[in-house]
């Protein structure tokens, strides 16, 4: 019997997975245990196995695309086997809900949905536009209707203006850009549409539109043009949604109004630009890469001897280009942004900074390495001594668990290391009772695993409290965002050549600043302070690391 493979859950933070690399394809021969596919989660690329014998009948998930976990992204069974009633009966738990919930929306649902979808393509041939909320700002998710200047029944032209929208930022013009009868006004003045909503529609008087607008709002473009750069829609690539003017006709300049504005930021003549778009229509490409022409360099060397010596020199007139690169959200990068918005939106924080003196631990750190097995950082000794300062404060060694606090009685230090796509956090065990030398060598091994994308989840779970060190970049003190569960999190800073005062007398020294931050749910400023005050009394004589 065929069997149907899912997205498996790879780690304790994993939603979804994106689909990195197929290793096998449709009619192959498969054994439990062959890689099937890569597939990139949160954290890391890892291996797809099969569990199964048999023959790859069914590829739902391309190269690329991001899978919720549990979701069908194979078959495997007997060559020629009949799969699809299999996969039949994995979508057919979804229909009763979706059939219930239309029907509780709107009575007339089953009629809408055995019309067929209204396409472009229809739309042209019926010579109807379907005017939408354009996208008019980066940051716009909708609009509010101010003023309507025509109503159902009027005769528009394509470059009349139907309304006035109110967005986050301004009230601007929105035209229709199509002739004919006004047929529906979709939104009421004084009445918000989301983005790409439909605000009108324009076509031959007497047109049944009643299928559009069952349709809804989403056309099955939309999904396209949400995924298209910032400039396209900034552009208004949908015809219905745009703004823009049309080509260059009876002598008028048609041109988008961001070309416009554009244009007249940087003072170029619209009468000089070629347009691109259809009709020759200007959009903002056409201004920006549009080249003064060398009309005033001539009027300029034209100009009387005596005006041109009384006048300043021209400054040179400098045209910028705007450009920027797109990139999808990595996995790692979703996690990160969801995990530590969480943490510094949820866990109140506070910061507690500290100097420490570093000259025992400079000269310690020579003596030590001369003998170690492995070099020993400053790194290193920092999170030795963090280990054990969290044995004598257990109340820093905690999480917070909504209805109750744990206090951690081991010790497993969460060490932030820096990789292409973002920041992993492998965990160094029952760090309180390990050597110099065993902290540095599995340190290292973290971070070269890290970097290489070969850590597996035990690596990086479990932390009861975490370090981050940007001090061999030069830094000399940030705050860092709590690692949730942990109840707080060291940033290290570098070791910095500052004066200090000794016996009186000021002579160099090499200080080293620390900062904690602290969910005050479970720590108080006086537990944070008094674990800093052990764990700087540890660094400044070394040698108690050792007791």
């Amino acid at each position: 019997m065929a069997e149907v493979v899912r997205m498996p859950k790879m780690s304790d933070t994993m939603t979804e997975g994106v689909m990195a690399k197929w290793h096998v394809k449709v009619g192959d021969k498969i054994k439990s245990g062959d890689v099937m596919a890569e597939v990139e989660t949160d954290k890391a690329t890892m291996d797809l196995e099969s569990y199964w014998d048999g023959t790859v009948l069914y590829i739902g998930v391309e190269e690329g695309a991001a899978v919720p976990i549990d979701a069908v992204i194979a078959v495997v069974g007997k060559e020629g086997e009949d799969y699809k009633a299999l996969l039949d009966n994995e979508a057919a738990p979804a229909a009763p809900a979706a059939e219930s919930k239309s029907e509780e929306a709107a009575p007339a649902a089953p009629a809408a949905a055995s019309a067929p979808a209204v396409t472009d393509a229809d739309l042209e041939k019926m010579g109807v536009t379907v005017v939408r909320m354009p996208l008019l700002s980066d940051t716009m998710t909708e609009g509010v209707i101010a003023e309507w200047h025509k109503k159902v029944g009027d005769k528009v032209k394509d470059d009349d203006i139907l309304a006035d929208v109110e967005t986050d930022k301004a009230t601007m013009e929105v035209m229709g850009y199509a002739s004919g009868t006004l047929l529906h006004i979709g939104v009421e003045k004084g009445q918000a549409a989301k983005v790409n909503g439909i605000i009108a529609i324009v076509g031959p008087e007497g047109t049944d539109i009643s299928g559009i607008l069952n349709q809804g709002d989403a056309p099955a473009a939309a999904a396209q043009e949400s995924a298209a750069p910032a400039e396209n829609k900034a552009e208004g690539a949908a015809p219905a949604a745009s703004t823009e003017a049309a080509s260059t006709e009876g002598g008028r300049v048609k041109a988008s109004p961001l070309a416009k504005r554009i244009a007249k930021e940087k003072g170029i003549d619209l009468s000089q630009v070629a347009g691109s778009a259809d009709g020759g229509r200007i959009i903002k490409k056409d201004i920006e890469n549009f080249k003064p022409a060398a009309a005033a360099a001539s009027a300029s060397a034209s100009a009387p001897a005596k005006e041109s010596e009384k006048a300043a020199a021209p400054l040179p007139q400098y045209v910028g280009e705007e450009k920027f690169t797109e990139k999808p959200v990595t996995q790692m990068r979703k996690v990160i942004a969801k995990r530590l918005s969480e943490s510094l939106f949820t866990a109140p924080h506070f910061y507690l900074t500290m100097s420490i003196d570093m000259d025992s631990a400079i000269a310690a750190r020579t003596k030590i390495n001369e003998f170690a097995a492995a070099k020993v950082s400053f790194n290193d000794l920092v999170l030795k001594a963090v280990a054990v300062a969290l044995k004598q404060h257990p109340a820093v060694n905690s999480s917070w668990l909504g209805d109750k606090i744990r206090y951690n009685e081991h010790v497993n230090i969460g060490v932030a290391v820096a990789v292409e796509d973002g920041l992993l956090v492998p965990v160094v065990r029952f760090a309180d009772g390990k050597s110099l030398s065993r902290i540095s060598a599995e340190v290292k091994d973290f971070a070269q695993r890290a970097k290489a994308k070969k850590l597996q989840p035990a690596d990086w779970e479990g932390s009861t409290f975490t370090i981050s060190n940007l001090g061999m970049f030069g830094i000399d003190e940030f705050t860092a965002i709590i690692n949730p569960p942990d109840a707080c999190i060291l940033a290290i800073g570098g070791i910095s050549q500052v004066p200090v005062v000794k016996n009186g007398a000021v002579v160099p020294g090499n200080v080293m600043k620390v900062t904690l931050s602290c969910d005050h749910r479970v720590v108080d400023g006086a537990t944070g302070a008094a674990f800093l005050q052990t764990v700087k009394a540890l660094l400044e004589e070394p040698v108690r690391l050792l007791v």
